[in-house]
């Protein structure tokens, strides 16, 4: 399946392949579907269609356009995670992503003239762990852009996925909403460090072919203030939220089988992004990568050989019987800094048939040269229940 790896996630393509029938020419060969009850069988072409752009690390990423949706390249993310916490210390973390799919490119002729006419597909995933209950909420929804039920623009900035939506009010400032039933999420998010480039300026390698790569920026601190809504209770939350936002047209190297990719938000002002690909066979892929973030803003480039995660135990999924890693030991060489991150509870799996893939809040302890610190974050792990459908 055509993707890039960090956040992006090979769930929804199923989904998507069910809108494509309608949006896009009738003669597209590559991509077929086949609607049974309660089961959609698709094939999708292992090459990519012509005429989408590969990322090569030669464009540089300027603002506020690259807010927007790039539709020459095949696979775009915008990928906001957080923790949240009321004033008498009840925990909830939250994941609402907004996913975008080119299934032609912009110059690709459409032959059915029509306002559900579309090149691309728009899919996201909302959930809300309620750590006081022990409880993980988890929804989809998916979509084709018109007319104007999903979408993405620049300036001012407006992501969304019918009333799932994340929008700018003003300079700095967005608001969140999410909504699925008597699950309820809105948020006020203030950026408080501005934009990381992440990779070499932006340009973030995945593989060894230097279009195995994506465009990939970060806004790690986001000062929330809102409201959580579960089952009728009314919650009054604060707390730090991280955006990701990765566009790319390229596919995982042949032996990659997944990735583990972490967030994590200091209580002094650090933040932290590490990601990992992992091997068949038990290795980890060289383009192994992250960035540290200091207290003055500064972002530091880690490679592979700048840090260390090592696995502290497991958890076994009750639903899909996937095993996957369950606590983590980071070391990390310059700045010197040993944390250990726990998740704030075991069941944060995401189970979408025919893929499943855990993504949960975490805490963390430890220190860096030799202070004492903590916080909150995110980790996101896939390829545990089963491989990636890589073509």
């Amino acid at each position: 399946m055509i993707v890039s790896p960090t956040r992006g996630l090979f769930t929804l393509f199923v989904f998507s392949i069910l809108l494509l029938s309608a949006c896009a020419p009738a003669n597209t060969s590559s991509i077929q579907a086949q609607i049974h009850t309660g089961t959609v069988t698709t094939l999708i072409a292992p090459t990519i269609p012509p005429g989408f752009v590969m990322v090569d690390g030669t464009r540089p990423l300027t603002f506020p356009a690259d807010f927007g949706a790039h539709p020459d390249f095949r696979t775009e993310w915008w990928y906001y995670t957080g923790n949240l916490q009321t004033s008498a210390g009840r925990h909830f973390g939250f994941e609402l992503t907004i996913f975008r799919v080119g299934l032609l490119p912009p110059t690709a002729p459409i032959t059915k003239d029509s306002n559900w006419s579309s090149r691309e597909i728009y899919f996201a995933h909302f959930a809300i762990s309620d750590i006081g209950s022990n409880h993980f909420y988890a929804f989809q929804r998916y979509s084709r852009p018109g007319p104007g039920l999903a979408g993405a623009q620049a300036d001012p900035y407006h992501i969304w996925l019918e009333d799932w939506n994340i929008t700018q009010t003003k300079a700095g400032v967005y608001q969140l909403q999410a909504e699925q039933g008597n699950i309820f999420l809105d948020l006020t998010l203030n950026n408080e460090i501005g934009v990381v480039l992440q990779g070499n300026n932006g340009y973030s390698r995945k593989g060894k072919n230097p279009t195995n790569a994506s465009y990939y920026y970060s806004q790690p601190r986001l000062q929330a203030n809102g409201t959580v809504k579960i089952e009728g209770a009314q919650y009054q939350v604060s707390g730090l939220v991280w955006n990701d936002h990765e566009f790319s047209t390229g596919v995982l190297d042949e032996n990659q089988i997944g990735w583990d990719w972490f967030s994590l938000q200091f209580e002094d002002g650090r933040a932290l992004m590490l990601f990992q690909l992992r091997e068949r066979g038990g290795g980890i892929s060289d383009s192994a990568s992250g960035t540290f973030i200091t207290a003055d803003k500064t972002s530091l480039a880690l490679h592979k050989s700048d840090f260390n995660i090592v696995v502290l135990d497991q958890w076994h999924s009750p639903h899909t019987q996937g095993i996957y890693s369950a606590a983590w030991q980071i070391q990390i060489h310059k700045p010197d800094c040993s944390l250990h991150v726990k998740p704030w509870m075991s069941d944060q799996e995401l189970n979408f048939p025919p893929m499943a893939y855990w993504e949960g809040a975490v805490h963390f302890q430890g220190t860096c040269d030799g202070t004492p610190v903590d916080g909150n974050g995110y980790i996101e792990l896939t390829g545990y229940a089963g491989n990636l459908p890589l073509p």
